[in-house]
């Protein structure tokens, strides 16, 4: 798994409304990775970053969402959640491999990275996440950052 300090990973992905996105990680992103689209813990969550978009926008950060989760389940989940934000489609795991994430199980454990510069800043091990305050949590190390 990466930790701080290591360079950020070259990514590719679609999004859920099928564009490809690329992010450059030069500005400050949050890279949070979650279970399932639907599930309580991760609706709560998404919410959560929702509510918190523009506080992160006004630091410069842009946040993705990834799970395994296809396109067509991300499009359903974003638009059920009002979501403003990019969920970044990851259905064979080449996102999280990047991360240095294991999808045996066929998802990816909770964790989020914040990148800046090329390089990661911080990472919010799945040990040390609890959905509920999450996005808030993300918010002040995206601003200590």
């Amino acid at each position: 798994m990466l930790e701080a300090g290591d360079a950020a990973p070259a990514i590719e992905a679609q999004n859920q409304d099928g564009e490809t996105v690329a992010p450059s990680f030069s500005d400050p992103t949050v890279v949070y990775f979650y279970p399932r689209d639907g599930t309580p813990g991760c609706q709560l969550e998404a919410r959560q970053f929702q509510e918190e978009l523009a506080d992160f926008r006004d630091l410069g950060a842009t946040v993705y969402g990834v799970s395994t989760d296809d396109v067509d389940s991300h499009r359903e989940f974003a638009d059920e959640e009002g979501l403003d934000f990019d969920l970044l489609a990851d259905p064979d795991g080449e996102v999280a491999a990047a991360f240095g994430l294991d999808t045996e199980g066929g998802y990816v454990n909770r964790i989020t990275f914040v990148l800046a510069d090329g390089e990661v800043r911080a990472v919010v091990d799945a040990d040390d996440v609890n959905p509920d305050g999450h996005a808030a949590a993300v918010r002040e190390r995206v601003a200590d950052s």
